[in-house]
């Protein structure tokens, strides 16, 4: 890392560390499940004390702001245009966090910061609150440094992001001009791993829905009508059994759609990043599976899913009970590749579904989540080369050009909506257990985020804003 006193914004922002986490601790310490309407008063409490931390380093034109119709979790809007002749940077991060469930699994309580070992524990503190926090504190060493923003600086943070951000592409269509900015640069999106300096310049899209398949009207005693009326539960397990073939490729016609296969230069460079995907997948207790011909990380990056993510029916309590149900339920969900279109994925999934269906069975669709696809930034749009600038600037590595096998909406929507691409510089780590029990947050983590956004804003400064102008697709 660089000198802590080679640039004052850094060294007041590293000078100050003990004031991020005190933010940190309030911040967390607002159970802002955005999925749960019990936490409302969570959310509230988390948008204003945002809002408060807006004021205080000089963001004007704080708004929420909704879809037209003024529905879902409102994301939060300020601006500090200081720079007229540098670009203009849309800074997106959410407050929203995933529940804490199952709060057995907790060693300490979700919603109280807790240190042990270097780790910062709490609820939503990797995902998203300390890079977030990262973030605006950077900004705040620069403000009282400098007393103004080397680059213009428009903030979206975001309220649904855990729920799939259903409300976001309303918030983008109803509100384009004051979005309105050269490039996005995103808190969110965590790092891969903690031994290697590496950029996360793709992401998944994510669709999904639950279905309900019934054999009869009732619940029925399985020696009267065993052997005579379908077991509704075996008719699912054959559906869901039908989705892929034996070479692990999903089976439903129509859904590769637009699907391209790894380019020689994209498998090189995968090849080419340490990876051991035995050991890696042996610390959870698995071994790589998956399509065949292709790589654990190609698999993971570069292919799309089908998963159950919960398959359910009948009597499942304790003991025995000789019955037939008549209904069986599952959820499933798609991570899907550049090219791919969510709605047609999905219908190519249904269909499959529908035409392996006996005629003794009737299936029903419904709970259908929000949509997003799949996103990759250009390889040579200039804020990712200020990303790995930034990077070789404070850890003296030329970062590894990685993907994320999850979602980030955010990404794809704003390029849909807006026309203009996203880099995700977040400082979290994809083990810190976020959306699981006893989430963390690595102390050192905070050092490396404030050194890195100090030089990459540094870096943005120096770029002509028409370069840019090249990506933008409006």
């Amino acid at each position: 890392m660089t000198s802590r006193m080679s640039d004052p914004v850094l060294a007041h922002a590293l000078a100050h560390q003990s004031d991020t986490i005190d933010g940190l601790k309030a911040l967390v310490a607002c159970p802002s499940v955005g999925a749960d309407p019990a936490m409302a008063e969570g959310m509230e409490d988390a948008r204003q004390l945002i809002e408060a931390r807006l004021e205080a380093m000089g963001f004007v034109n704080r708004q929420r702001l909704t879809p037209e119709d003024g529905s879902g979790q409102p994301s939060l809007f300020a601006e500090r245009l200081d720079a007229p002749d540098a670009p203009t940077i849309l800074i997106y991060a959410h407050y929203d966090v995933q529940p804490p469930d199952p709060l057995d699994k907790w060693e300490s309580p979700p919603f109280a910061v807790t240190e042990r070992n270097g780790k910062l524990f709490g609820r939503g503190i990797s995902d998203d609150k300390a890079p977030m926090l990262i973030a605006l504190d950077t900004l705040a060493a620069f403000v009282a440094v400098e007393g103004r923003l080397p680059i213009n600086v428009k903030l979206l943070i975001e309220g649904e992001e855990e729920t799939g951000s259903p409300s976001l592409p309303g918030i983008l269509e109803a509100h384009p001009t004051l979005l309105d900015a050269d490039s996005v640069l995103s808190a969110d999106g965590a790092r891969w791993r903690p031994d290697l300096v590496a950029l996360n310049v793709g992401s998944r899209g994510n669709v999904g829905f639950e279905m309900r398949l019934q054999t009869a009207a009732q619940d029925l005693h399985s020696g009267r009508y065993g052997g005579i009326v379908a077991n509704p539960l075996h008719v699912l397990s054959r559906l869901v059994a039908s989705l892929h073939d034996a070479s692990g490729r999903i089976a439903a016609p129509g859904f590769y759609d637009g699907v391209a296969a790894p380019t020689k230069a994209e498998r090189a460079e995968i090849a080419a990043i340490p990876y051991d995907a035995e050991a890696a997948l042996a610390e959870i207790g698995a071994q790589p599976v998956g399509e065949d011909g292709f790589s654990t990380l190609e698999r993971l990056w570069m292919r799309p899913t089908l998963d159950v993510n919960g398959m359910w029916g009948g009597y499942i309590g304790a003991g025995s009970k000789t019955v037939i149900p008549n209904e069986a339920f599952a959820k499933v969900t798609m991570r899907l590749v550049p090219g791919q279109d969510p709605q047609t994925a999905k219908e190519a999934v249904i269909a499959h579904l529908r035409a392996q269906l006996p005629d003794y069975a009737s299936l029903e669709i419904h709970g259908e989540r929000g949509q997003g696809g799949a996103y990759a930034v250009p390889d040579d749009h200039p804020l990712l080369a200020a990303a790995v600038a930034a990077l070789e600037h404070t850890t003296g590595e030329t970062p590894l050009k990685v993907r994320i096998g999850a979602s980030l909406p955010l990404a794809e929507i704003v390029s849909r909506v807006l026309g203009v691409d996203t880099v995700m510089f977040s400082f979290a780590l994809a083990d810190e257990n976020f959306h699981a029990p006893n989430e963390f947050f690595r102390l050192s983590s905070i050092s490396e985020g404030l050194a890195a956004w100090v030089q990459i804003i540094r870096q943005i400064a120096g770029i002509p804003p028409d370069r840019f102008a090249l990506f933008c697709r409006t």
